[in-house]
């Protein structure tokens, strides 16, 4: 289990805002960008953002246990358009909110433009079996029948979610990331990756968050969860795109063990 008591306590200089008025800033039409880094390094940017920035908070808690299904096809056709580079490409997963329980059924596409769009509907995962809205989503977004899809990864980690004061983005955290391959029971955890993405309406809109992050030395780096542990997990795919992506992880990895040694010290 990690230890992630310095970064709730860091979360408690930041003003709260509730799921309801976040609602607003979902941005399901976005620009994203990425960046990975040292978990070790977490709270020294939620330190750095608590002027500017304000966090969700649901049932007293700001780090959100989150749980995602991913789904494909027999042939792996959307992790495929991702190792091939694609310009177009989908990912489909199952996306539950564990603090609440609210579940949603989400299609994410990535164009030839570099945005990202989002349709989403309230479903709960039930394997093999699918309703009438999923069958909908389905069909009008991929072009597929959902009998053809079927869970090939699962994927948790903690969530903090914070909103602009003053500009028009959303920024996720994410650490405490694991994987499990749900037709093997295969497992692989990573306590030392911290991932975060900047969602905003447009590339060239102001971010005082791309300031913050220059502070720390911290560049946008593409990655993707469902890619990064189907391509641990799954020896079987092929995972040339990603490697130079698993090489930068295990630097991320020997920087974090380094920090933690130094610390207990």
């Amino acid at each position: 289990m990690i230890d992630d008591r310095h970064i709730l306590s860091s979360l408690g200089s930041l003003t709260p805002i509730s799921l309801q008025e976040i609602n607003g800033a979902n941005l399901m039409d976005r620009v994203e960008i990425k960046y990975l880094f040292s978990f070790s390094r977490l709270s020294d940017l939620i330190n750095l953002m608590k002027d500017k920035y304000i966090v969700l908070e649901i049932k007293n808690t700001r780090a959100l246990p989150y749980c995602t299904t991913y789904l494909d096809t027999k042939e792996y056709l959307f992790f495929n358009q991702h190792n091939r580079g694609e310009l177009s490409r989908y990912k489909i997963r199952y996306r539950q909110y564990e603090i609440n329980g609210d579940s949603f059924l989400e299609i994410k596409m990535k164009n030839n433009k570099r945005r990202t769009y989002k349709w989403r509907v309230e479903n709960l995962f039930q394997p093999g079996v699918w309703d009438e809205k999923a069958e909908l989503l389905i069909n009008s977004h991929l072009g597929l029948t959902a009998s053809k899809l079927f869970p090939v990864l699962i994927n948790r980690f903690n969530r903090i979610t914070v909103v602009g004061k003053e500009t028009d983005e959303r920024i996720t955290l994410d650490y405490n990331i694991s994987f499990t391959d749900p037709l093997t029971g295969s497992y692989t955890e990573m306590p030392y990756l911290a991932v975060i993405e900047l969602k905003k309406p447009e590339f060239s809109q102001f971010s005082y968050f791309n300031s913050l992050i220059k502070q720390m030395n911290i560049h946008p780096e593409g990655f993707s969860k469902y890619c990064t542990g189907n391509a641990i997990l799954k020896n079987f795919l092929k995972t040339n795109m990603i490697k130079p992506k698993l090489l930068l992880l295990n630097k991320i990895e020997n920087e974090y063990t380094s920090s933690s040694g130094n610390r207990s010290k």
